[in-house]
Protein backbone atom coordinates (compact mmCIF):
# COMPACT_ATOMS: atom_id res chain seq x y z
CA UNK A 1 0.00 0.00 0.00
CA UNK A 2 1.28 2.87 -1.38
CA UNK A 3 1.55 6.40 1.32
CA UNK A 4 -0.96 7.99 -1.58
CA UNK A 5 -3.33 4.60 -0.66
CA UNK A 6 -3.20 4.71 2.97
CA UNK A 7 -3.56 9.00 3.13
CA UNK A 8 -6.97 8.11 0.81
CA UNK A 9 -7.79 5.72 3.14
CA UNK A 10 -7.77 7.61 6.23
CA UNK A 11 -9.49 10.59 4.72
CA UNK A 12 -12.32 8.09 3.97
CA UNK A 13 -12.52 6.94 7.32
CA UNK A 14 -12.34 10.46 8.40
CA UNK A 15 -15.90 11.36 6.00
CA UNK A 16 -17.21 8.40 7.17
CA UNK A 17 -16.78 9.37 10.91
CA UNK A 18 -17.98 12.44 10.33
CA UNK A 19 -21.26 11.53 8.70
CA UNK A 20 -22.09 8.99 11.41
CA UNK A 21 -21.67 12.19 14.13
CA UNK A 22 -24.09 14.18 11.91
CA UNK A 23 -26.37 11.27 12.06
CA UNK A 24 -26.63 10.49 15.98
CA UNK A 25 -25.87 14.12 17.05
CA UNK A 26 -29.62 14.47 17.56
CA UNK A 27 -29.75 11.97 19.74
CA UNK A 28 -27.82 13.13 22.44
CA UNK A 29 -28.09 15.79 24.98
CA UNK A 30 -24.46 16.55 25.60
CA UNK A 31 -20.91 16.98 23.96
CA UNK A 32 -18.06 16.06 26.74
CA UNK A 33 -13.97 16.89 25.29
CA UNK A 34 -11.10 15.76 27.05
CA UNK A 35 -7.95 15.83 25.55
CA UNK A 36 -7.36 12.49 23.71
CA UNK A 37 -11.27 12.39 22.72
CA UNK A 38 -14.83 13.97 21.97
CA UNK A 39 -18.32 11.87 23.27
CA UNK A 40 -21.50 12.48 22.61
CA UNK A 41 -23.94 11.26 25.90
CA UNK A 42 -27.20 11.57 27.35
CA UNK A 43 -26.26 11.47 30.88
CA UNK A 44 -22.20 12.89 32.13
CA UNK A 45 -21.11 13.55 35.49
CA UNK A 46 -18.19 15.75 36.46
CA UNK A 47 -16.44 15.26 39.74
CA UNK A 48 -13.29 17.40 40.68
CA UNK A 49 -11.31 15.52 43.17
CA UNK A 50 -7.77 16.17 44.91
CA UNK A 51 -6.97 19.49 45.94
CA UNK A 52 -3.99 22.34 45.21
CA UNK A 53 -1.83 20.85 42.42
CA UNK A 54 -3.12 17.28 42.76
CA UNK A 55 -6.31 18.28 41.27
CA UNK A 56 -8.11 16.13 38.50
CA UNK A 57 -11.16 15.36 36.53
CA UNK A 58 -13.54 12.27 36.92
CA UNK A 59 -16.07 12.31 34.27
CA UNK A 60 -18.95 9.27 33.85
CA UNK A 61 -21.22 9.05 30.91
CA UNK A 62 -23.61 6.92 30.13
CA UNK A 63 -25.68 6.39 26.85
CA UNK A 64 -22.39 7.70 24.93
CA UNK A 65 -20.84 7.48 21.34
CA UNK A 66 -17.36 8.27 21.08
CA UNK A 67 -15.68 9.72 18.14
CA UNK A 68 -12.77 7.61 17.36
CA UNK A 69 -11.99 6.54 13.53
CA UNK A 70 -10.11 3.57 14.87
CA UNK A 71 -13.19 2.12 17.07
CA UNK A 72 -15.04 -0.52 15.49
CA UNK A 73 -18.11 -0.01 18.11
CA UNK A 74 -18.32 3.62 19.35
CA UNK A 75 -21.84 3.60 20.98
CA UNK A 76 -20.91 2.67 24.55
CA UNK A 77 -23.24 1.73 27.57
CA UNK A 78 -20.81 3.30 30.35
CA UNK A 79 -17.65 5.31 29.65
CA UNK A 80 -15.21 6.97 33.09
CA UNK A 81 -12.56 9.22 32.13
CA UNK A 82 -9.61 10.15 34.95
CA UNK A 83 -7.55 13.24 33.63
CA UNK A 84 -5.26 16.15 35.05
CA UNK A 85 -6.26 18.05 31.97
CA UNK A 86 -8.98 20.14 30.57
CA UNK A 87 -12.57 18.44 30.26
CA UNK A 88 -15.05 20.48 28.22
CA UNK A 89 -18.54 19.59 28.81
CA UNK A 90 -21.77 21.05 26.66
CA UNK A 91 -25.26 20.84 27.07
CA UNK A 92 -26.51 20.19 23.09
CA UNK A 93 -29.58 22.62 22.57
CA UNK A 94 -32.76 20.78 21.57
CA UNK A 95 -33.39 20.04 17.76
CA UNK A 96 -36.70 21.47 17.03
CA UNK A 97 -35.87 21.59 13.28
CA UNK A 98 -34.23 18.48 10.68
CA UNK A 99 -32.41 20.22 8.24
CA UNK A 100 -32.50 18.21 4.46
CA UNK A 101 -29.36 17.13 3.66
Amino acid sequence: MSAEDLEKFETEQELALYREYRDVVGLFSHVVETERRFYLCNDVDLQVRGEGAGVYFDVRMNDAWVWDVYRTARFVKNVRVITFKDVNVEELPPREIELPD
